[in-house]
């Protein structure tokens, strides 16, 4: 049986981040901490996520449900082994490493860990 991998994140995307940034405070009561201009973190929703601004003239994305593994290259590696299809492959960010894929039914979700050590 392959390990759990939990969802950990729910990532949104906004054609107007601080409207959207500004909305979620007074509906919901979210705390937000910024990450420069184009992104925002909030972490006391029940889950963790964020807002990113979606490039200019784009539409907002749907949610991108985000999930976090320990080691992101045995979880690639059972994505793939499982019938998923990468469609963004590893990058680092700040506080980590991940790469974003399609299930078979199509739905887009990402894996998020630690980044790989130097070396």
């Amino acid at each position: 049986m392959a390990p759990v991998i939990p969802i950990n994140y729910i990532e949104l995307s906004s054609a107007d981040r601080a409207a959207s940034q500004r909305f979620f405070e007074k509906a919901f009561g979210w705390q937000f901490t910024a990450h420069g201009a184009g992104y925002c973190s909030f972490d006391n929703a029940g889950v963790d996520g964020g807002i990113e601004q979606a490039a200019e003239n784009a539409l907002a994305r749907p949610p991108l449900v985000v999930l976090y593994a320990e080691d992101i290259d045995a979880a690639q590696a059972a994505v793939e082994a499982s019938g998923g299809a990468i469609t963004v492959e590893q990058f680092d960010f700040p506080g980590g490493r991940r790469f974003h894929f399609h299930e078979p039914g199509g739905t887009e979700l990402a894996v998020w860990g630690p980044q790989k050590a130097a070396g």
